[in-house]
């Protein structure tokens, strides 16, 4: 008996500490990725600026009553990106507008990546109708256009946060879906899957302990990438007027554009938040690659 447990006790250490060295060699390798590092570097910093928000910026600078500017300004050394059509300084409303678009766009993207990962792996490891059902339902949300039906479900669900999470989330999962199906497709040609088969493993195990960990990098891979899609999703969605009713780089968009702005000619109130969403989504696109040179390394030298 304590044979028994000794022997899985160093069975367990044995598998933490493979675990642990193999994230150090993917560590070493998205080191070597000088756009990776960048991605990283200008992401963890957005991330700082949207949870310190609060810290940086005063709440009251969003309200239009306490502005302290006079509508229009340009750039300045009172206020360094110029003033919205309500004479609040824009700058804070790029803070703020940082922490609701990432946040926006990490749930939507964490909510579209579960969604397409249970997906993916039933109609990868169901066979007959069931695996036809799921690929048919696949199918409806990969041919059906995702920006009508995210404006449907702002429409009918309301204007929210937590209604743009949802409407991003459903529109944009069955790309994710058909990749993974793909990836589990493959796996499951693998020998030690066989073998794990032959052994009287079911396909619950076989999923857990084989599957899912040989799909998890390349989710994680479309996951960095996806991020980027959905802040621009919502961008869209908040400039076409369905929003969350707070501030994001989209609202300020859609507010420069309905106040005239681009008309005439105030660039900065378009320039700050289109800047911001540009600079994100290609950090997000640097990270993805690097990661994806990761997993794939044949791809080290494109």
């Amino acid at each position: 008996m304590d044979t028994a447990a000794v022997a899985t006790a160093d069975t367990r250490r044995l598998a933490r500490a493979r675990r642990i060295e193999a994230l150090r060699t993917n560590w070493r390798a998205f080191a070597r990725q000088p756009g990776g590092i960048v991605g990283l570097v200008v992401l963890f910093a957005f991330a700082i600026l949207a949870a310190l928000a609060p810290v940086v910026s005063d709440p009251s600078d969003l309200d239009p009553t306490r502005a302290t500017g006079q509508p229009f300004m340009p750039p300045s050394g009172e206020f360094p990106l110029g003033t919205d059509h309500l004479g609040r300084s824009v700058l804070p409303l790029l803070i703020w507008g940082a922490r609701t678009s990432m946040t926006v766009g990490l749930a939507a993207t964490v909510m579209s990546m579960v969604i397409g990962t249970l997906f993916g792996l039933l109609a990868g490891t169901l066979r007959g109708w069931r695996a036809a059902i799921v690929m048919r339902v696949i199918d409806f949300f990969l041919i059906i256009p995702g920006l009508v039906l995210a404006i449907v479900l702002g429409a009918v669900l309301g204007s929210s946060s937590l209604t743009i999470i949802i409407a991003i989330g459903i529109t944009s999962w069955a790309g994710t879906a058909r990749m993974i199906r793909a990836q589990t497709l493959s796996l499951e040609s693998r020998g030690y899957v066989e073998r794990a088969r032959a052994l009287g493993a079911s396909q619950a195990h076989i999923i857990g302990k084989h599957i899912l960990p040989g799909v998890m990098p390349l989710v994680l891979a479309n996951t960095s990438l996806s991020v980027g899609v959905a802040i621009i999703s919502e961008a869209t969605l908040a400039f076409l007027g369905i929003s969350g009713g707070g501030i994001s780089w989209g609202t300020m968009l859609q507010q420069a554009m309905g106040s005239g702005a681009a008309v005439a000619g105030f660039w900065w109130l378009i320039v700050a938040p289109g800047l911001a969403i540009l600079i994100v989504v290609l950090a997000f696109t640097l990270v993805s690659r690097a990661l994806e040179t990761v997993i794939n390394p044949t791809l080290g030298g494109r």
